[in-house]
């Protein structure tokens, strides 16, 4: 059985919900709430579990393990299912690409720890920390925004069936909403999440509050 910790907003943990909804695999989940206020991935109880006091972390046959773009490879090398690679190699290239810019260039820059030290450490208030968050957003969406107009912006990004790309695209997606970004610049990215949303596994992933 495998174990994801995680917490239901967390856009990183959205991405291997997703993931695993696509191979058909079963798991379960343990919410860990890092909502500010509450902040159970700094509890004694789950250092224990991912000394980083991250999520999402994924566990399997007694090892835990964080970082949701290392554990999307170890989904697609092991789990049944159909591949979140293309099979050419210049496309996988293009997708991990695509993945990264979100992953590596603009979801870590947002994340909670960053916006809680923009507030407490340079007293940033509510709209500089969205300004914050949406330039970081526009810098990625604006280079990918050129990738997938070259593409199918009505389908997925590299080939017939949704890849990394795609997984990292809709949760940064809903980020952004979240965050009441104007997203009418990107309507090719708009197009692919709209494809995406449509999706059985996609729908099945989506955040919703366990607390109701």
């Amino acid at each position: 059985m495998i174990r994801l910790y995680e917490y239901w907003r967390s856009s990183a943990s959205y991405r291997l919900r997703i993931a695993l909804y696509l191979k058909g695999a079963e798991f379960e989940t343990v919410q860990v709430n890092i909502a500010p206020g509450q902040d159970e991935q700094f509890s004694d109880a789950f250092r224990s579990t991912n000394p980083q006091m991250r999520v999402p972390a994924i566990e399997v046959d007694g090892h835990v393990v964080g970082q949701s773009m290392a554990i999307l490879e170890w989904i697609d090398e092991t789990l049944p299912g159909p591949s979140l690679l293309p099979e050419d190699a210049l496309l996988r290239l293009e997708a991990r690409a695509f993945a990264d810019t979100i992953a590596c260039d603009v979801h870590p820059l947002n994340n909670l720890s960053v916006l809680k030290m923009l507030r407490t450490e340079f007293g940033a208030d509510d709209a500089a920390v969205k300004a914050w968050y949406h330039d970081w957003i526009r810098r990625g969406f604006d280079a990918l925004e050129l990738v997938a107009a070259k593409r199918n912006a009505s389908g997925f990004l590299f080939g017939a069936t949704p890849t990394l790309a795609e997984i990292a695209l809709v949760p940064q997606i809903y980020n952004a909403q979240r965050f009441e970004m104007d997203l009418s610049p990107y309507p090719a990215l708009m197009a692919v999440n709209a494809h995406c949303l449509a999706q059985a596994a996609f729908k099945a992933a989506m955040p919703v509050n366990p607390a109701g």
